[in-house]
């Protein structure tokens, strides 16, 4: 045991300047294990981090293919225009200007377009790169400082799930994180959602057409779902001829896949919206419109990389898979527990019961363990109380006991000592 020098310089052991700067600069081992812990921890829950880079490359990777998409479009559209003019002879010289003219503000246009596409590329790079020297800035000595980010980036994805966008946005901004979270995102999303709400489906449509292939190409039912609410929604009017030509336009080409849901729906034809028969009334219900903003929600996330759940939902389930047990869902659950609140019953209900080798006893008053170093003992009511915390309840009372739970004053002789088995 090393003693500190007295403030005038002498004191029982005197350290020398070498042997102060090694004790005030070399960490205690005690402090490595601690921070060795938390950083092992931190690198394990990164695991979950995968939507975080994935999302904004996502989004620039999209970005790259429409600009490329818009580039071809107007070359190929500039090159056929100048081979037609080439090739003919009979163009007057007042035409082939008006021609020439009419490809320069084409090219002036396109190249426009090729600056504020670039700019968006910029960017979202510029984003994808906050997002790595984000990941990169975590070490033991700012980790406190990290964790506080990432949970307001947890909870402003959380928000922007739940469609508090205003409240995600004054967050993110009065965080200084913007390049963190994927609020433009979710900004497109918001557009087709609240269409979907209109009861219109337009918006998620076009959104249809932009994912096209990538939505062909994870077999989803989106933009079927989509064409057979519409054809109800004709139906539902009355508006029979329009719905039967709708549906030979855009249901056809669908039925070699989905032919059993095609026949139901086009059922409809024969019965109105207020129908009783159950088989179709649910068809005609607005729970449908519903079921189509879920289904949104799903194939947004899984085309941009994200989790289906929110990462608070996630990692809430985490922490209370390892508190749950049968008991949590009791009448008598100690308020104490986090599981005793219906929200987080709720949220634990699809979870495991968490595996618990020994039982283990905490007190009542003060939290802690109670063990061989801190045993339990039992008042002559049957409640059982630390050690610890009955002793210094018997020092500030002249050695009465007061039970918290009913009341009961007893001496601490009456004590009884419990043995953990």
């Amino acid at each position: 045991m090393e003693i500190d020098p007295l403030p005038n310089g002498s004191g029982s052991a005197a350290a020398t300047p070498a042997e102060t700067a090694a004790t005030t600069t070399a960490p205690s081992p005690a402090s490595n294990t601690t921070t060795a812990s938390k950083l092992s921890q931190l690198t394990e829950s990164l695991k979950l981090e995968h939507q975080f880079l994935r999302v904004p490359f996502e989004h620039y990777r999209k970005t790259i293919r429409a600009n490329q998409r818009t580039v071809e479009k107007e070359v190929s559209a500039v090159i056929s225009s100048v081979t037609d003019v080439a090739d003919s002879n009979e163009l007057s010289k007042a035409d082939a200007v008006l021609n020439l003219t009419s490809l320069v503000c084409r090219l002036q246009g396109l190249k426009r377009k090729l600056e504020e596409g670039s700019r968006t590329e910029n960017l979202q790079a510029q984003r994808c790169r906050a997002r790595l020297d984000h990941l990169e800035s975590m070490d033991a000595e700012n980790l406190s400082e990290w964790n506080n980010v990432r949970l307001k980036r947890i909870l402003v994805d959380y928000m922007l799930r739940m469609s508090y966008y205003d409240t995600a946005v004054k967050l993110a901004e009065s965080s200084n994180i913007q390049d963190l979270v994927d609020i433009d995102v979710f900004q497109e999303a918001k557009k087709v959602i609240d269409a979907l709400r209109n009861q219109e489906v337009g918006p998620a449509l076009a959104w249809c057409i932009d994912n096209k292939s990538r939505l062909k190409k994870s077999k989803s039912k989106f933009e079927f779902h989509l064409r057979l609410q519409e054809f109800i929604e004709l139906v539902r009017a009355e508006n029979h001829m329009r719905a039967i030509l709708y549906a030979r336009k855009h249901l056809a080409p669908w039925g070699a896949t989905y032919m059993k849901e095609l026949q139901r729906v086009t059922a409809t034809l024969a019965f109105r919206s207020n129908t009783e028969c159950a088989k179709y009334k649910v068809l005609f219900e607005p729970k449908q419109w519903d079921f189509l903003v879920d289904q949104f929600k799903q194939e947004f996330c899984r085309l941009h990389g994200m989790t289906l759940e929110p990462l608070l939902n996630i990692y809430l389930q985490a922490g209370l898979s390892a508190l749950k047990t049968p008991y949590c869902y009791q009448d008598d659950c100690t308020k104490e527990d986090p599981l005793s609140q219906e929200s987080f019953q709720k949220l634990a209900l699809p979870l495991p019961y968490s595996k618990q080798h020994h039982s283990k006893l905490v007190c009542y008053i003060t939290k802690e363990l109670m063990d061989t170093e801190n045993p339990p003992q039992v008042l002559p009511n049957g409640y059982v109380y630390s050690t610890k915390a009955l002793k210094e309840m018997a020092e500030k009372n002249n050695g009465k006991i007061t039970c918290p739970r009913t009341g009961l004053v007893c001496n601490y002789s009456d004590l009884v000592k419990a043995y953990i088995s």
